[in-house]
């Protein structure tokens, strides 16, 4: 049975429409940086970046780019032109983009987006340095940037990387830990994701100079909608259509993830939690039935239902935030559409 948080076309259309116009803006910026990287790194980027294929020829493209979208909405936001949040933009793309080439050699995973990944295509050691290179410029970049604001913008990057890498070591601690509490999950998903979502839909107001109380109020806004997201794509690791989310159906209970809804269940489900525990703790490549009847128990203990309630209870705290803080009326609906158009999602 598919379920939604609650879709809405007109935030779609918006958002969609936000996507692409800050892709426009920013990825001239973006390219530009990239190639200030050395030949090996630069040819790695641009690859995983997806603007080139393998053999040089040009790519598809990569991804949604909503952390710029949020950088740029952040400056307009604030009352200042777009282009004050470009250097914002273009630095939380590259911290995004360090993070994923890091991830994917620590998980193990040889695809993304339906194309190779680097550390499969390089080697482990020059995917780990493109990752490197990429995190160095976005402070470089940010630092360059014409507003007297740039090393405020600086430090709320350097902080957001060191929240990101903190829930990244969590995530990796909990693989091998079986006594993994809801509070700690969430802290590994604010740290994860919700920080540099929280970055990147502030550190636009931070270069505009905007009043500390508006760019707290995105910095919320932008942390809630992160953890939403993040507690949606735990659902989606679930019960997600593979032709939607690019992985295979139950994915994320075919590795035995302690994801956000199956830790919920484990703590709280009763005899269904504990069952779920039990075949957590087995060995060997589980088979189909298995995976469903796995699914059935984080269902049954109330893990699907809390993680979509909480979901919607953060996507309602950002929306509060934001409509609350006195900002420019066009980019803070706009900001609303991209909140809905992130966290309500078919699951």
């Amino acid at each position: 049975m598919t379920a939604t948080l609650g879709r809405s076309s007109d935030h779609r259309d918006v958002a969609t429409e936000v996507l692409r116009r800050g892709r426009d803006v920013v990825t001239p910026a973006l390219q530009a940086a990239v190639d200030r990287l050395d030949d090996a790194s630069r040819t790695q980027a641009r690859y995983h970046l997806g603007w080139t294929e393998l053999d040089g020829s040009p790519g598809a493209g990569g991804g949604k780019a909503v952390r710029p979208a949020l950088a740029l909405l952040s400056a307009t936001a604030a009352g200042a032109d777009v282009d004050t949040g470009v250097p914002g933009a273009v630095a939380v793309e590259l911290v995004h983009n360090f993070s994923l080439l890091h991830d994917d050699l620590m998980d193990g995973d040889a695809e993304r987006r339906h194309r190779t990944t680097v550390w499969v295509q390089w080697g482990a050691s020059s995917a780990i340095l493109c990752g490197d290179a990429m995190l160095a410029l976005a402070q470089e970049v940010l630092l360059e940037a014409p507003s007297a604001h740039a090393a405020a913008a600086a430090a709320l990057l350097a902080v957001t990387t060191r929240e990101l890498i903190r829930g990244q070591a969590e995530d990796l601690a909990f693989e091998t830990r079986d006594d993994v509490g809801v509070a700690e999950c969430l802290s590994m998903a604010s740290g994860k994701t919700g920080s540099l979502l929280a970055a990147s839909a502030s550190i636009g107001a931070v270069l505009a100079g905007a009043p500390a109380a508006q760019t707290e109020a995105l910095h919320t806004y932008g942390h809630e909608v992160g953890t939403a997201f993040q507690l949606v794509d735990d659902l989606l690791g679930i019960w997600g259509d593979p032709a939607v989310t690019g992985k295979p159906v139950l994915s994320d209970l075919r590795s035995r993830k302690k994801s956000l809804p199956v830790t919920f269940a484990i703590r709280n489900g009763g005899e269904a939690g504990r069952e779920l525990a039990r075949w957590l703790a087995t060995e060997g490549e589980p088979a189909e039935d298995e995976l469903h009847a796995a699914a059935r128990l984080v269902a049954a203990g109330g893990g699907r239902e809390w993680a979509a309630a909480e979901a919607r209870r953060r996507r309602d705290l950002a929306l509060g935030a934001v409509t609350g803080a006195g900002l420019a009326p066009v980019p803070t609906g706009e900001l609303v559409a991209l909140a809905h158009h992130l966290v309500d999602r078919e699951f």
